[in-house]
């Protein structure tokens, strides 16, 4: 079973409810998509047994060979290619790597090299083994990296997406059997709620909430899951506690029975919620 941990924005506690739903499993593993900023692995500091480089495929134009068709050029729907005083460039910030352009080129003017995008690592930590991915600083698109996180799924995996509702988010819950979406008890946390409640119901996946950093103030989230008959898996109080705990980095359900019994409770609300999602579609 895959789990999909998601928010529709940073600091709302999506990494916290995914640490602490792996770590409360009596084995797990933990895949970490958010590439550009991963912070799982400061709460498990595992032990890293492996490092993986991903690398994509840049084209490389021969310009001897180039005879000026421009077909590559027209081929490329991103704009990733200029014929530019009878050369062509090409622009890596915007290829996509599909190849296609050495593909059409009738002079096989145009071969590929290997561009390192970044890495992921593998690793444990007690019972839950973890996943991680780390794009490179200052490259655009960690999509390919999440790509080669997604080849990993054990019986029961967690995966920390990132943050909001662009194609990563979208690459992220691909292979996912359901999806926890994280919200805030605010205005502002109901817009980013919505956005990516949109966007996993349009993937048609089965999907519930949680409620974090609760008070007895109103909850616009709370109202907003109710207007929508979202299911509500559980509520997490805000809890000075849980931000000293962070701040340290150490994880709640492993030092607290409270929480770890919550966790627990929630992980087992959300196998019966996908049995049950299953069992109504066979």
């Amino acid at each position: 079973m895959k789990i999909a941990v998601l928010s529709g924005k940073g600091g709302t506690g999506k990494t916290f409810v995914a640490v602490n739903l792996a770590s409360a499993a009596s084995s797990a593993q933990y895949v970490d998509c958010d590439v550009e900023a991963p912070n799982g692995h400061l709460f498990f500091n595992p032990v890293v047994d492996e490092t993986h480089v991903v690398n994509v495929k840049r084209p490389v134009v021969d310009n001897d060979k180039c005879i000026g068709c421009q077909a590559c050029v027209e081929f490329c729907n991103f704009n990733a290619l200029a014929y530019v005083k009878k050369g062509v460039m090409v622009f890596d910030d915007i290829c996509h790597s599909c190849g296609g352009c050495a593909l059409v080129c009738p002079e096989h003017a145009i071969t590929e090299r290997d561009d390192r995008l970044g890495v992921y690592t593998l690793g444990h930590s007690e019972n839950v083994s973890v996943v991680t991915g780390m794009m490179d600083i200052g490259k655009i698109s960690g999509v390919p990296i999440i790509k080669a996180l997604n080849t990993f799924r054990s019986e029961l995996t967690v995966v920390d997406c990132p943050p909001g509702s662009a194609c990563s988010v979208i690459e992220s819950i691909e292979d996912a059997d359901y999806c926890v979406l994280v919200a805030e008890p605010t205005t502002f946390g109901v817009h980013n709620l919505k956005m990516v409640y949109e966007l996993v119901e349009g993937m048609h996946k089965p999907l519930g909430v949680v409620l974090n950093k609760c008070t007895a103030d109103k909850n616009p989230a709370e109202a907003f899951c109710q207007s929508e008959a979202i299911t509500i898996l559980g509520k997490i109080t805000y809890d000075p506690i849980l931000g000293k705990l962070g701040s340290e980095g150490k994880i709640a359900v492993r030092q607290l029975t409270y929480y770890q019994l919550f966790f627990k409770g929630l992980l087992d609300k959300i196998i019966w919620e996908v049995s049950h999602e299953t069992n109504a579609n066979s």
